[in-house]
């Protein structure tokens, strides 16, 4: 569906119209009144656009709010789909809080990064739909958890020793230990993340998730805020992000506002030179996904934000949730050495669209990926 999301993207045809609007209202849970469908709406694009960018129980929620329903038939296999995501949530939490009891009996101290954290923020937590299970740790923790986790798991990946990054599979659960979460932006930026990772550890202010009894810390909202931002941007740069992470940063913004330390916010934006990222961002927050304006933080309602914003969200739709909209088959068709020439072919071609948009950092990061992929050949 690649090119038929692109043209809906230029186009904002009634039926991608109709998608944004159940899309607020699923995500604010206001009984939004701009809803507005009619006999033109295409419902299986609705679905499949939802399904795409990871928002199926967000857009179901916004459907309750509508008077017209799709099809009988696709509305059932809807509702049914959103169970399968609400019974998968509450299974990830039961094993959460099961694998939390046992690292801390192991004497592993550790944050739980965006997913099930980030997944209290909304009107309906077990609507979202859930990804891995990343855990943040310092040099130590990250030891002891690695030989805690080689103990139980039915496999794993090579340690990422430059990303300090390795991933476990557990039962039906894939664990990802981060030791830190390097951006390649810039030296400046990594630099300053490590440094709030390192504040977190020792002296933070540690905020706790009660799940199924087991005590889970979460990052102070000062900090969280900027981990996850800096997070789905990287993923945008590097191959494509859904709506549900942009999702995800609205709802910890909107929960934690009145937290949220504005000047410092702004400070260490500017200090790693991603203001620009940011207000394109939040344009895209005010005008699709329906975040006040007057509560955005460094919103700037101009015709030049709202460009930016346009051409983001028609490469967010096109890519759709971590870039899984793009054929991937040529990974098994091809030799080594020919898919790393079409991977490498993507990755110019998304450079040359970032370099309207971001044009900064779109040079920073197609430096690191040549570097990274000669690295790897």
């Amino acid at each position: 569906m690649g090119n038929c999301v692109g043209e809906i993207a230029v186009k904002k045809d009634n039926t991608i119209e109709a998608f944004f609007a159940l899309l607020r209202a699923g995500l604010w849970g206001d009984g939004n009144p701009e809803i507005r469908i009619d006999g033109t709406t295409d419902w299986n694009i609705v679905y499949q656009l939802a399904q795409e960018q990871s928002v199926l129980g967000l857009v179901l929620a916004g459907l309750e709010h509508s008077d017209i329903k799709p099809p009988k038939e696709l509305l059932l296999q809807w509702i049914g789909e959103v169970q399968i995501i609400e019974q998968r949530n509450k299974a990830m939490n039961d094993f959460l809080s099961k694998l939390s009891e046992s690292l801390h009996k192991e004497g592993v101290d550790f944050f739980l990064l965006k997913g099930q954290g980030v997944a209290q923020c909304y009107e309906r937590p077990l609507w979202r739909s859930s990804g891995d299970i990343d855990l943040l740790l310092d040099d130590d923790n990250f030891f002891k958890a690695q030989k805690y986790l080689y103990s139980i798991a039915s496999g794993y990946e090579p340690l990422l020793k430059e990303e300090k990054h390795q991933e476990f599979t557990v039962g039906a659960w894939i664990v990802e230990l981060h030791g830190n979460q390097p951006t390649h932006f810039s030296r400046i930026t990594d630099s300053l993340l490590e440094s709030l990772q390192e504040y977190e550890f020792n002296k933070g202010d540690v905020r706790e998730w009660n799940n199924n009894g087991a005590s889970v810390k979460l990052l102070s909202p000062d900090s969280d805020v900027l981990f996850l931002f800096t997070h789905y941007l990287k993923h945008f740069f590097r191959g494509g992000i859904g709506l549900r992470q942009i999702c995800d940063w609205c709802r910890l913004l909107w929960t934690f506002s009145e937290e949220i330390n504005k000047s410092l916010l702004e400070q260490r934006l500017k200090q790693m030179g991603l203001m620009t990222e940011w207000k394109a961002f939040a344009a895209l927050a005010v005008y699709e996904l329906g975040y006040p304006a007057e509560d955005m933080l460094f919103y700037v309602d101009t015709k030049k934000w709202k460009r930016k914003s346009s051409k983001v969200l028609e490469f967010v739709l096109k890519t759709g949730n971590f870039g899984h909209n793009r054929a991937m088959g040529y990974y098994k068709q091809y030799p080594y050495l020919v898919t790393k020439v079409i991977s490498f072919y993507w990755r110019v071609a998304d450079n040359v669209r970032y370099l309207f948009i971001f044009p900064v950092d779109s040079f920073r990061v197609f430096g690191w990926l040549i570097r990274h992929g000669i690295k790897n050949l």
